[in-house]
C-alpha cells in the first residue's frame, strides 16, 4: 500500500512470500523464511527494503465504508443503507451478524501482529548492519516504534487491551506455551503505545524536513498527533470509569490479579493530560487549517454576526465554502496541504463515492444520511435549528420552497424550487450533505445534459430515486439525503451512458489519517474538562518530554475552537456557551459531528462518550423523507416530503450491546492462546 511510501522499494531482490492465516504464532511464512535473516540484515539497503516492505499489511485507513478494517460509518449513526452483505461489515455488525467466528474485514488481527513480529525482528537486528550510521540506524528505529505503535493502535481501536509482546522475538523453535499470555489492561495498553509513539517522536522528521516525495510517511507531528488522540480517548467516560465503563466492562476483570481491564475510576487528570498532549502539535507551528482566498467578485455571503477581520481573527478574506470542500474533493493538493498532518491518496475514497450518485447516473446508490444529522448542521450565524433566528431562520414545513430564481452562496447554487429547510444552512452543510433539490454539475459530462447539471431529489419517481434505481433494488437512498463530502463539482460516473463519453472522477481522493481541526477540536475538548490547575507530564513540540501546568482557560478554549468556526463562515462561540462545562461540551460533541462528518470519527465518538448504548438503535435517530412517496401528485403518490421512520429492515433489526463497544476477539486466536480473556460479551 501506499501508507508509508508510495513505491515500495524492491531494491533488486525478488522476494516471495505467502502469507496465510498468520499471527505471532504463525512464523513460518515471513520474509526471513525465504530470504535468510542475515542476509536481511547484511546491509542498509536490504534492511531498509525489509523496513518499508512492512506497512502492506495495514489496511488502506479510507477503507471505512465497505471492506473496512473496523466498523466504521456503516456502523455509526452517520449513515445507513439497505445492503447486507460481505462487503459491507459495518452492517452486519449493526444487526448482529458478525461474531468471534465471522468478523469478515475486521479480521485485521493477524496482520497487525505480523506487523509487530518483523518490527521486533528489526529492532533486534539492526544495529548489526555495518554500513549503517549512526543518526541513519536511529532513524530506522523511529520508524519501526512508529509501526510498532500503530499496529498495537489498530487492535486497541477494534479490540481494546492489547496482548503485548514487548520486544519478544517468537521463534518456530519454541513451544506453544511459551507464548500463552494474558492481555494487558486497557491503561496498560494505552501507556505502552503512546511510548512507542513518544519514542517515534524524538527522532521522526517534521514535515518541513522530511522530502514531499514522502509525504505520505508518518512524521513527528504524526507521532504526537495519534498521542493526542488516544490520550483524549482514554479521558473520556468509556475508558475512564464513566457509566458506560460500569455497563460494558463493570466485572471484566484479569484472572491473574484481579485488575480490571478497563478502569472503573474517574481519573480527573486524564483530561489535562489529553489536552497538554493535543498542545505539543499546536506548539510545534507547522500546521494550520485549510483556507482558501475570497473570490472578490463573487464572495460567499456571511452572516452579519460573523467577525470580517482577516482569517484567523476572523472568516475575511477567505471563501468558507470552498475552503472546507477543496480539503476532500480531490481539487486541493494533498501534498503541501498544512491541515494534513498525515494522509493518503485511498482508492476506497475514489471507488465510494460512488455509492451516493444515482443508479441511473452511473452510480450505485444507497449511501443514505439520517435526518438527525442534517439537523446537527447549523445555521448561517452559528444558531442552531432549535434556536434559529428571524434574520436566518429555519422552516421545517419542506413544502416552503425558496421561490423565486434561487440564489448564489459564492459559487454555490441554490435553485428557487429548494425546500427553505435547507436555505441559510451553514458552508459545511453545502459541502457536506447532497439534499432534495441540491445541484449536481457533474461537469466532466458536459457533452450530454442528461447527465449532467442536474437537480437530485431522490423521491420515488424521480431518476435520482427509487425508479431510476430499475432492478437494483438496493441500489438507491433511504432517507432523501448522501454524502457529498469527497465529491468534486466535475466528478461523473456517467461514462459509457447515453452519449457520454469523457466523464471522469477527479483523483486523487484524499484521505486524512490524522488533520490540525481534529487536533484543536481533541485540544478544546479537553481542557473544557480540565478540573483546576493540574501539572502533568507531557511531550513537547519537538517530541521531547516537558512538565505543563493545564487549567480550563476560557480565553484559550474560545482562540483555538474560534479557527474552526471562522474557517467554516460562522460566528464562535457564545460567552454563555464557554462559561459552562456541560454546555460547552454539547457544542464540542455537535461540532465533531459537523467537522469530521463521513471522515469515520463518529463510531468511536459514540463509544467513547457513552451515548452509544442508549442512542443508536432508537428509531428516533433513524429518520428521513418519505422516499417511497413522491414529490409531486401526479401519480396519486404524494408524501415524499413527511420526515418518516427509514422503513428498512436493516434500521428494524438495529441493536446496540454493551458487547458491541469492542469487537470480539477471532476465534481461532483464542484457541492459540488459552490464556487471553474474550471481550466481554462474545463467545470464545
Amino acid at each position: 500500500m501506499k501508507l508509508f511510501s508510495r513505491i515500495i522499494l524492491l531494491l533488486g531482490i525478488v522476494i516471495v512470500v505467502t502469507f496465510s492465516s498468520c499471527n505471532f504464532l504463525d512464523v513460518d511464512t515471513y520474509f526471513e523464511d525465504t530470504f535468510r535473516q542475515d542476509s536481511i540484515f547484511h546491509s542498509q539497503k536490504n534492511a531498509e527494503g525489509y523496513l518499508w516492505n512492512t506497512p502492506k499489511d495495514f489496511p488502506d485507513p479510507g477503507a471505512i465504508w465497505g471492506n473496512s478494517w473496523y466498523p466504521g460509518q456503516m456502523a455509526s449513526d452517520e449513515i445507513t443503507a439497505r445492503w447486507r452483505t460481505g462487503e459491507f461489515p459495518g452492517i452486519l455488525f449493526t444487526v448482529g451478524e458478525i461474531n468471534e467466528r465471522n468478523l469478515g474485514s475486521f479480521n485485521i488481527w493477524p496482520g497487525m501482529y505480523r506487523i509487530i513480529r518483523r518490527c521486533n525482528t528489526m529492532l533486534a537486528e539492526v544495529d548489526n548492519v555495518s554500513d549503517m550510521s549512526t543518526r541513519d540506524k536511529q532513524l530506522y528505529k523511529g520508524y519501526v516504534h512508529f509501526m510498532r505503535g500503530y499496529a498495537y493502535y489498530h487492535l486497541l481501536m477494534n479490540w481494546g487491551p492489547c496482548l503485548i509482546l514487548g520486544d519478544d522475538v517468537l521463534l518456530s523453535s519454541e513451544p506453544a506455551s511459551a507464548y500463552d499470555k494474558e492481555r494487558s489492561t486497557y491503561d496498560e495498553s494505552v501507556e505502552y503505545i503512546c511510548n512507542e509513539f513518544s519514542m517515534a517522536a524524538q527522532v521522526l522528521p517534521t514535515s518541513a524536513q522530511q522530502s514531499i516525495s514522502y509525504y505520505q510517511r508518518p512524521t513527528k507531528g504524526a507521532a504526537l498527533a495519534l498521542i493526542a488522540r488516544l490520550r483524549l480517548y482514554h479521558a473520556s467516560p468509556l475508558f475512564n470509569g464513566g457509566d458506560a465503563a460500569r455497563r460494558s466492562f463493570g466485572t471484566w476483570k484479569r484472572k491473574s490479579d484481579g485488575a480490571y481491564y478497563v478502569n472503573q475510576s474517574y481519573d480527573a487528570k486524564r483530561w489535562a493530560i489529553a489536552a497538554a498532549a493535543a498542545k505539543a502539535v499546536i506548539d510545534m507551528g507547522l500546521y494550520d487549517l485549510h483556507t482558501v482566498e475570497a473570490d472578490p467578485r463573487n464572495p460567499y455571503p456571511l452572516a452579519d454576526n460573523v467577525p470580517t477581520g482577516n482569517y484567523p481573527n476572523g472568516a475575511g478574506g477567505i471563501d468558507p465554502y470552498y475552503s472546507f470542500s477543496h480539503m476532500f474533493n480531490g481539487e486541493g493538493i494533498l501534498q503541501t496541504n498544512k491541515e494534513f498532518i498525515w494522509a493518503t491518496e485511498s482508492d476506497n475514497v475514489y471507488n465510494y463515492t460512488r455509492h451516493s450518485f444515482p443508479v441511473y447516473f452511473g452510480g450505485w446508490g444507497g449511501m443514505s444520511v439520517p435526518q438527525r444529522v442534517v439537523d446537527a448542521f447549523l445555521m448561517a450565524d452559528g444558531r442552531t435549528i432549535h434556536d434559529a433566528s428571524a434574520e436566518y431562520p429555519y422552516e421545517n414545513d419542506l413544502t416552503q420552497t425558496i421561490g423565486g430564481s434561487g440564489r448564489n452562496l459564492g459559487s454555490y447554487v441554490l435553485r428557487g424550487n429548494v425546500p427553505k429547510m435547507y436555505d441559510n444552512r451553514e458552508p459545511r452543510f453545502y459541502a457536506s450533505i447532497g439534499f432534495p433539490g441540491s445541484y449536481w454539475p457533474m461537469n466532466s459530462a458536459s457533452q450530454d445534459a442528461t447527465y449532467s447539471k442536474k437537480q437530485f431529489w431522490f423521491s420515488k419517481e424521480d431518476n435520482s430515486g427509487i425508479t431510476g434505481a430499475g432492478n437494483n433494488i438496493n441500489d438507491y437512498c433511504v432517507s432523501g439525503y448522501v454524502p457529498v463530502k469527497f465529491i468534486h463539482p466535475d466528478d461523473s460516473w456517467a461514462n459509457g451512458k447515453g452519449n457520454v463519453k469523457s466523464a471522469f472522477i477527479t483523483r486523487p481522493k484524499p484521505f486524512p489519517i490524522i488533520r490540525y481541526a481534529e487536533i484543536l477540536l481533541e485540544y478544546v475538548e479537553a481542557l473544557n474538562n480540565v478540573e483546576g490547575s493540574v501539572t502533568v507530564e507531557s511531550l513537547d513540540g519537538t517530541g521531547n518530554p516537558t512538565t505543563v501546568t493545564v487549567t480550563r482557560d476560557i480565553q484559550e478554549i474560545a482562540r483555538h475552537f474560534n479557527k474552526i468556526r471562522y474557517r467554516a463562515g460562522l460566528p464562535g462561540a457564545t460567552d454563555a456557551q464557554l462559561a459552562s462545562k456541560d454546555e460547552f461540551q454539547k457544542v464540542v460533541m455537535n461540532e465533531r459531528q459537523i467537522e469530521l462528518f463521513n471522515e469515520g470519527y463518529r463510531y468511536f465518538d459514540t463509544r467513547r462518550w457513552g451515548i452509544f448504548l442508549d442512542q443508536d438503535a432508537n428509531t428516533s435517530n433513524w429518520r428521513g423523507l418519505n422516499v417511497e412517496k413522491d414529490r409531486t401528485n401526479a401519480g396519486n403518490n404524494e408524501g415524499f416530503w413527511d420526515i418518516v421512520t427509514i422503513n428498512t429492515q436493516n434500521i428494524r433489526d438495529r441493536i446496540a450491546k454493551p458487547s458491541m463497544v469492542l469487537l470480539p476477539i477471532p476465534h481461532n486466536e483464542l484457541l492459540k492462546v488459552p490464556a487471553m480473556d474474550q471481550n466481554p460479551g462474545w463467545d470464545r
